[in-house]
């Protein structure tokens, strides 16, 4: 069965490494499409036990020691994730139409603008009887499976060595290996593209057929491109367009206002940004099948027509009136929920503790750090307790962390192998080139903080998942990671599944005790917040090109609050106080963006 979900309005995107790396299991059966992260290859295979196990299969280890073992692991995990959706999904098929029963509250999830949701109240409507029993079987017939999608961070591609030390082929490099994983599952599905283009990555994807269309024009595996802008979105669709490969979705994130790692764009707010692929999506589709057309001929392959392309987006929403607004005003195909699904147990792997201090969290708690080994901006959360254990580390005199899986490997600068900069071994030796570089205390602190404020993502964004499920041994790390994106700060309970989906649907309200900010205005308060660190931190090597960068951004930020202030007297499904608070909101953030000067 092909899992294009055409019932829900929204998806749950990838969270972390283990966050929602079985998030399918729990929602694809009914109908919601989430996403799943296929880099940390050791985790999967620990979690392709647990479920194995749990489902009463029969489970093989593929150990390291295997030719090819982290694609093959990756290619099991998602073989077995579709098989137990697959069961689930075929019994719930069959279950009677009764309170409690799992098909029932399938069509209960089911926003009230789904035509399959109209068939149901008509059903429900029914005196029992030949016609209503024949509508009750074509609606089991007619429903589908959420997609079981998956993603890859693009640069997250460290060239690996065999077991006697000899370098491999690139086609063995950690995203490499992911993707061919995910092309040789079972899978019918999405591959979700993230962290910028990799050419090297991009030209491997032309290596499976399921990537291009059949005789019919249909596609077994899709790309989705993770992107913060339209320009560099049509840049990655040429490239690949120009291989035969076909972008099926492109997924607009907030620069900022996202969980994760954030892409801060040059000052281009969200709001524009969607105006502008809403305006020039057709040219740009136009422009992509002049591309791919040829590109398929090569290959032998004819197709009559285009392949669909869906716009959709996510990062910060929070209410069910940003929701409606973003699908209607901007016309996307649908919207993108995933911070506060951690606060809903029975989706996500958020261990006890931790999902404790995410509902005691206020907004100071969650921040933009430069924790990221990645060396990109990364939402962090000040009480997990990998940032805990960060700072105890420091005060003992041994900053950094034991570096294991080597995902994000990439510094050279003391070491011929690439080394981690949150590692123990590479701030050891940053702090000691500090010493002796004769710098005053004040550089020498900054310095200092920001080689250790580096924090290991590897182990730490798995860890809650293999806690979650007893999965981690005492002599491991058990500290935990966590990104989720400032909106969470307005959600303070544990909610359950159904609950989260009538927020979003608007069926039932999770923030009607707090005063939030429109995610538009919590987004600009990010990027003026973000402009103005740049300019403290560039204040004593302000150069032109600096200079120019800096007056950029702040231009495109005041366009954007000028393009917002045009947009409020749209916001039809608010209240009229509601929109003269956000003119006054926009106000005060300009006034405050135009005392920063550039120079």
């Amino acid at each position: 069965m092909i899992q294009t979900n055409q019932t829900h309005t929204f998806h749950i995107p990838v969270l972390g490494l283990g966050y929602s790396v079985d998030t399918p299991i729990k929602v694809s059966p009914f109908g919601i499409s989430s996403v799943a992260s296929i880099v940390d290859d050791e985790m999967i295979e620990r979690m392709r036990k647990h479920h194995t196990l749990s489902n009463g299969e029969v489970f093989i280890p593929i150990p390291t020691s295997e030719p090819d073992f982290r694609s093959k692991r990756i290619t099991a995990y998602l073989n077995l994730m579709e098989r137990i959706i697959d069961r689930h999904f075929s019994t719930l098929q069959k279950e009677p139409f009764e309170t409690g029963t799992d098909i029932t509250r399938y069509f209960e999830l089911l926003p009230d603008s789904a035509a399959l949701k109209t068939r149901y109240l008509e059903m429900k409507a029914m005196q029992p009887g030949a016609e209503r029993t024949a509508l009750q079987e074509r609606l089991r017939n007619a429903i589908s499976k959420g997609a079981i999608d998956v993603n890859i961070m693009s640069k997250v591609d460290k060239l690996n060595k065999d077991v006697f030390g000899e370098p491999l082929d690139d086609t063995f490099s950690d995203a490499s290996a992911a993707l061919r994983g995910f092309a040789n599952s079972t899978l019918t599905s999405s591959l979700v593209l993230s962290a910028g283009m990799n050419p090297r990555l991009y030209n491997y994807v032309e290596n499976f057929p399921d990537f291009f269309p059949d005789a019919k024009g249909h596609l077994k595996k899709r790309i989705i491109l993770k992107v913060s802008d339209f320009r560099s979105a049509f840049i990655q669709a040429k490239f690949l367009a120009k291989k035969g490969i076909w972008v099926s979705e492109f997924r607009i994130e907030s620069g900022l206002n996202c969980g994760g790692h954030a892409f801060a764009t040059e000052g281009y707010l969200l709001g524009p940004i969607l105006e502008e692929f809403k305006d020039r999506k057709q040219e740009m589709l136009e422009a992509l099948f002049s591309l791919y057309l040829p590109a398929l001929a090569l290959k032998g392959i004819e197709i009559a027509s285009a392949p669909s392309t869906r716009i959709t987006v996510q990062g910060g929403i929070g209410t069910a009136q940003e929701d409606r607004f973003l699908l209607d005003h901007y016309e996307v195909d649908a919207t993108g929920w995933g911070s506060p699904f951690l606060l809903v147990p029975e989706v996500t792997n958020v261990d006890d503790a931790t999902l404790k201090d995410l509902v005691s969290a206020k907004s100071d708690d969650y921040y933009v750090s430069n924790s990221s080994p990645l060396g990109v901006l990364f939402n962090n959360f000040k009480k997990s307790s990998a940032e805990k254990q960060r700072l105890e580390r420091i005060a003992k005199g041994r900053p950094g962390s034991p570096c294991n899986k080597k995902y994000l490997v990439s510094n050279t600068e003391f070491t011929a192998e690439p080394i981690c900069t949150a590692s123990r071994q590479y701030q050891n030796l940053k702090i000691k080139q500090l010493q002796s570089a004769k710098l005053s205390s004040q550089e020498y602190e900054r310095q200092y903080q920001a080689v250790t404020e580096k924090l290991c993502l590897c182990d730490g964004l798995s860890t809650s998942t293999l806690k979650k499920h007893g999965l981690l041994t005492p002599r491991e790390n058990h500290a935990v990671s966590i990104c989720p994106g400032p909106n969470l700060a307005w959600f303070s309970k544990v909610y359950s599944l159904d609950e989260m989906v009538k927020h979003i649907y608007g069926k039932l309200d999770l923030l009607s005790h707090v005063s939030r900010p429109n995610m538009f205005i919590n987004e600009l308060s990010l990027y003026v917040e973000h402009y103005r660190k740049d300019i403290e931190m560039q204040a004593n090597d302000l150069n032109d090109k600096k200079k120019k960068y800096l007056q950029k951004f702040k231009d495109q930020l005041l366009a954007g609050i000028d393009y917002y202030r045009g947009l409020i007297p749209q916001l039809s499904q608010h209240t009229h106080a509601y929109r003269e608070e956000m003119f006054s909101q926009l106000a005060t953030i300009e006034n405050q963006l135009k005392t920063y000067p550039v120079v």
